[in-house]
């Protein structure tokens, strides 16, 4: 069989994009997002270890604006997959399969994570409820 008569299979050209289609790439990369904020973790952590100095500078760097901006954004890589996954939980109960409902559970996945985020960022900053 030549290569020009075999069948092609469908790409992103045959498909509409869909609310599903974004947030399984955004969980993959959220995925890698914690991965990265663990190695981070595992950083501070061996900073706490060893000793004062080390972990004044650590804290320091973790004090600046874009390393306040990469933890921000690694709280909402945890409460997206935590969302996320919760969604996936019931899919594998069975329910939301209907495209409506995933569409609108997809949604409120979203609008959750970044709640969730906003209110720990709030609690963290402030000491609301300590």
């Amino acid at each position: 069989m030549s290569r020009e008569s075999r069948p092609v299979s469908p790409h992103l050209q045959v498909y509409r994009w869909q609310v599903s289609n974004t947030l399984s790439i955004l969980h993959r990369l959220t995925g890698v997002g914690l991965t990265l904020g663990a190695l981070a973790l595992v950083g501070w952590l061996f900073a706490l270890a060893s000793g004062h100095a080390t972990f004044t500078q650590v804290i320091w760097v973790f004090g600046s604006p874009p390393s306040q901006l990469l933890l921000i954004g690694w709280t909402f890589c945890f409460f997206f997959h935590l969302c996320n996954g919760l969604r996936h939980l019931a899919w594998d109960a069975g329910y939301g399969f209907d495209r409506a409902v995933a569409s609108r559970s997809g949604i409120a996945v979203l609008v959750a994570s970044v709640i969730l985020t906003g209110i720990f960022w709030f609690v963290a900053l402030t000491g609301a409820f300590v």
